[in-house]
């Protein structure tokens, strides 16, 4: 899977969010300030060469929608950030969010149980 420009990764989220649509539609979930019609376009055909984005043809207009799903998409970031960034260590993104005062006691006591359950899903 290749990565996103911020850009790109902007419209993604809007298309993640609305699932499926049309430039105007696709304007419409992005934040303020919102990129001209024809620079959405681009982005969009940039992200159908990608393969992030598929494309339906309604009459003289395209439908849009994620090819890639949003959590697969964030696993592998995540993944990348942490290798790239953490030596690969889960440890150290959270030793590293609690030096930053990131994250909560109660946080941090939320994780580990959600870990435990997902270690131990008969108990």
């Amino acid at each position: 899977m290749k990565t996103l420009t911020k850009a790109e990764e902007q419209l993604m989220q809007a298309l993640w969010k609305i699932e499926k649509g049309f430039i105007r539609d696709i304007l419409d979930a992005l934040p303020a300030p919102k990129p001209h019609q024809n620079t959405v376009a681009t982005i969009l055909k940039i992200l159908a060469e990608k393969n992030f984005v598929g494309i339906h043809v309604v009459g003289r207009n395209h439908e849009y929608y994620p090819l890639v799903k949003k959590t697969e998409y964030s696993k592998k970031t995540m993944k990348q950030m942490m290798k790239g960034y953490f030596g690969g260590s889960f440890s150290n993104v959270v030793s590293f969010m609690v030096k930053e005062n990131n994250i909560s006691i109660e946080e941090l006591e939320t994780l580990l149980e959600q870990i435990k359950k997902q270690q131990n899903p008969k108990k």
